[in-house]
């Protein structure tokens, strides 16, 4: 089958090959045929050594398609049902799930360090998949709890993007933050997953939204899903002394997943509100904070991993609000490509052009 590899971390361009197997399917495992993936800033994390993944590998964990084949044990699904890819599953045992934070499970991280497929030829090559999963392919091997129905009026594209960045950027505002109703809110970066952050303070009523992004494009499209106003990165100060009187904002979101705008955020924070860092981050990039400013800011941090709550949940309720209308994911899509395009497609998302991608596959 074909599969988009990268073969060393750093390198900025895929390969589109043709002769890579999945691998390791069997009893308790889900054979999917992918249909639709979507490009994450996460998997660009990956290539370029942010995020740790292990070379060569897959990306992709965006992902929906059908299922082909179900090995031994699997009972709640069959060849033919429609699933979503969920990159980090619940395994229902662990003190996490039995706490009820099952987005907080490592089960999913366990089968990262295992290679899920493999080049064929004379050199057969072991090939990881990102997250435990590689949608960046046409067909990928997950353990059965990755694989979640969906209903028959959700396209693949649309639930994709909600088998990671929706959920994210909907949950850090719905189950993390927790935003009132009447408050000023800020969401520093505004990609898929913060976009996903404006939906989601818009739908709990917050008064103002103010978009930061450094890219006009995403600044313009912030206005359409439901910010009150858009500003560059040097522009934020200004906002927030004309909105809250020099006070900060209420709520501030980090969307980007870097220490230097982690602490813009904090600043931008009024004493007593709340930063939530929803960006993934480098292990090696630090906060860094005052003792002092703690104790006596009283800001509340509180940082959002895949929303922050019951990941199956957060599935259900986001179809419901697309369904009702409350929610926009079509829009999200702003570039749909083939497969043998994705580099292009990488390109358009690291020049700030896209919002997310569609790669059908």
């Amino acid at each position: 089958m074909r599969a988009a590899v990268q073969h060393a971390t750093g390198q900025d361009k895929l390969d589109v090959l043709d002769d890579v197997e999945t691998v390791g399917f069997g009893p308790g495992k889900v054979r999917i045929g992918v249909r639709a993936t979507g490009l994450c800033h996460s998997d660009l994390s990956a290539m370029s050594g942010v995020l740790p993944q292990p070379a060569p590998f897959v990306p992709g964990h965006e992902g929906a398609g059908q299922v082909l084949d179900v090995g031994d044990g699997v009972t709640e699904l069959r060849p033919g049902d429609r699933v979503l890819v969920c990159w980090l599953p619940a395994c229902g045992t662990c003190a996490s799930c039995k706490r009820g934070q099952t987005h907080l499970c490592l089960a999913g991280f366990m089968s990262a360090g295992t290679p899920n497929f493999r080049r064929t030829g004379a050199r057969p090559t072991e090939l990881y998949g990102f997250a435990g999963t590689g949608t960046f392919a046409e067909e990928v091997v997950v353990a059965a709890p990755c694989a979640v129905p969906i209903p028959d009026d959700l396209p693949y594209e649309i639930a994709a993007l909600i088998g990671c960045g929706v959920t994210t950027g909907l949950g850090a505002a719905l189950n993390t933050a927790r935003v009132a109703a009447g408050s000023s809110v800020a969401v520093i970066g505004c990609g898929g997953v913060g976009i996903s952050v404006i939906q989601g303070a818009r739908l709990s009523g917050a008064a103002q939204i103010v978009a930061v992004d450094p890219v006009a494009f995403r600044r313009d499209a912030a206005l359409r899903f439901g910010a009150t106003e858009a500003a560059a990165p040097d522009a934020l100060d200004d906002a927030r002394q004309r909105i809250t009187a020099g006070e900060g904002f209420d709520y501030v979101f980090e969307a980007v997943g870097r220490s230097a705008t982690t602490r813009t955020a904090y600043d931008m924070t009024r004493r007593g509100g709340t930063l939530c860092v929803v960006g993934a981050g480098a292990v090696d990039d630090f906060l860094q904070l005052s003792m002092f400013e703690l104790f006596f800011d009283e800001k509340r941090v509180l940082p959002s991993l895949y929303g922050g709550g019951d990941v199956l949940r957060s599935y259900q309720r986001t179809i419901a609000l697309w369904r009702a209308g409350r929610i926009d994911l079509e829009g999200l899509i702003t570039h749909r490509v083939r497969l043998g395009e994705i580099n292009e497609a990488l390109d358009q998302m690291r020049t700030g052009v896209a919002l997310r991608t569609c790669v059908e596959i």
